[in-house]
């Protein structure tokens, strides 16, 4: 696998929360009955973490699990191993009721870090953000305005976007928007 090429060449933007564009993150797909005990298995095996439950992320390290959906879970690994996770699980899974595909090239990643990111999450996306609904260990997929994407909060102010490749630059400039100083909601930080 070549070296990563970032969708807008290391995008940021300072305002009520930093918005950067992320390199190097791997990403596997895999689809399937996350409660088959073949993919528990080998999903343990090869990325190092348990499946998480509905809606909730699973990390140890730089190795992590999203739950996607009842039938998939999103990989998280670094970007110059993912192809050789996505080998290794698809081989343990050959036997397995199970799609594995990397799709680190066909996604853009972005990171929020603030004491606002919950006011800019909660101008984009359905979501309840307030901390007693959404906490850390989270995962949502949703729309962000008009954009398919997933977020989840690594800690009380650090968040990660990822959305299609192909919507990168619209992704970034509606982060980028709602961070702007000009639209500050307060509704959750007082």
């Amino acid at each position: 696998m070549s070296d990563v090429a970032l969708a807008l060449g290391g995008a940021s933007f300072d305002g009520l929360v930093q918005v950067n564009e992320l390199a190097g993150q791997g990403m596997v797909t895999v689809r399937g009955d996350l409660a088959d005990t073949a993919i528990i298995k080998a999903v343990k095996d090869v990325f190092g973490v348990t499946l998480p439950g509905t809606r909730e992320t699973a990390f140890d390290g730089a190795q992590g699990a999203l739950w996607m959906s009842p039938d998939e879970a999103l990989l998280l690994c670094p970007y110059v191993v993912a192809q050789q996770k996505a080998d290794e699980l698809a081989a343990k899974l050959a036997d397995a009721h199970a799609l594995v595909v990397n799709v680190s090239d066909a996604r853009a990643v972005f990171q929020l870090k603030g004491t606002m990111l919950r006011e800019v999450i909660a101008k984009l996306a359905p979501v309840d953000m307030s901390p007693d609904a959404f906490k850390p260990g989270m995962v949502r997929r949703t729309r962000l305005a008009q954009v398919a994407g997933a977020f989840w909060m690594d800690d009380a102010h650090s968040a990660r976007v990822v959305c299609f490749r192909s919507v990168a630059g619209y992704m970034f400039g509606i982060l980028r928007n709602a961070a702007d100083d000009a639209s500050a909601v307060n509704h959750f930080t007082g």
